[in-house]
């Protein structure tokens, strides 16, 4: 089945789906609200910005006018920065008709209000409107070159989340369909808090272990948090959880592990992410994790230790002490493990 489908927001995950979807045959137009951004990716016909060196597929169309990517588009696919999410959403608003379906891609809380991105959704868009989050270890690099990835379509709409599913799948990209849509957004949204810890413990060179330390506790994290939230366990034991918290901690191509190798090394937040010159999504998540974590009163030491670096400035060596001189305590919640 083609479908149409209206991509918003042109960075570099965004521009990548994109580049999928119509590469599976899709009738897809990237949207971005920068004119001069639409005019030169249509000219030379790549996003040389974020993803350099690499062809839009000849049928994508690329635009600055709202109304005409959502013109003829069945689905409508958000991937813009958590920050700009209910902006966004408010915008399609005016052009929904009934047969709309939304999809994001969008990893993140909502600043200063905790909500996840599906609350936002139902608040702005209401409970008619069939909803649906994309997540998993991806990055925009590879899925553009055409590498193999795998994503997961969460929804509470199983024939959305299939359909969704069968759009991004061929032979090098397999997406698999889920229901937990908490789950799925938590550990998408978490795992770059810790992406942080991680790079700043290779920052101070403390190596192998402390890396996958760091991991394997980072797991428990989004585990107690995410059950408090009446997520379920096993969600955080695949693509979404483990998966997309193995991918950030453990390669440079994130650019949450990035700041924190930076910040490891003695750089400043501002400084770091000026040099990235893209929007780091932990900073401020390890804000609104910090805030759940105590409303849901879950133990989060590792997520703590990087809110207390990046808002407190504490320094990496220091937080990094902090969490080695911690009361010992069972490795395994016995209320988790049965």
């Amino acid at each position: 089945m083609v479908l149409n489908i209206a991509v918003l927001g042109a960075g570099s995950w965004g521009t990548a789906l994109a580049m999928l979807l119509s590469d599976n045959a899709h009738n897809v137009t990237l949207w971005t609200h920068h004119a001069e951004q639409a005019a030169t990716m249509r000219q030379d016909r790549s996003n040389e910005r974020y993803l350099p060196g690499i062809p839009l597929p000849d049928g994508l169309l690329v635009t600055a006018d709202l109304a005409d990517a959502l013109g003829t588009a069945e689905i409508i696919l958000i991937v813009v920065p958590s920050h700009a999410f209910r902006e966004t959403l408010r915008a399609i608003k005016p052009h929904l008709q009934p047969s709309h379906k939304v999809a994001w891609g969008t990893k993140g809380l909502e600043p200063d209000t905790r909500k996840l991105l599906h609350q936002l959704a139902r608040e702005e868009l209401g409970d008619q409107v069939p909803i649906a989050v994309i997540s998993g270890p991806t990055f925009a690099k590879e899925v553009a070159r055409k590498l193999p990835g795998a994503v997961t379509v969460a929804s509470s709409n199983q024939a959305f989340a299939l359909l969704m599913a069968q759009a991004l799948t061929n032979d090098h990209f397999r997406a698999y369909t889920g229901s937990d849509i908490i789950g799925v957004e938590l550990g998408g949204a978490v795992k770059n808090v810790l992406a942080i810890a991680a790079g700043a413990a290779d920052g101070l060179g403390f190596g192998a272990n402390a890396r996958a330390a760091l991991i394997a506790r980072g797991v428990a994290e989004i585990l107690r948090l995410g059950t408090a939230m009446g997520a379920k366990h096993d969600t955080f034991m695949g693509l979404t959880g483990l998966g997309d918290l193995v991918l950030t901690c453990t390669d440079d191509q994130s650019r949450n592990r990035r700041l924190g190798l930076s910040l490891g090394q003695g750089r400043s937040v501002d400084e770091t992410v000026k040099t990235i010159g893209q929007v780091v999504e932990g900073i401020n998540t390890s804000r609104e994790v910090h805030a759940l974590a105590e409303e849901y009163n879950v133990e989060m030491p590792i997520a703590e230790q990087v809110y207390r670096v990046i808002h407190d400035n504490r320094t990496p060596r220091e937080a990094m002490h902090a969490l080695m001189e911690r009361a010992i305590r069972p490795e395994l919640d016995e209320k988790q493990d049965g």
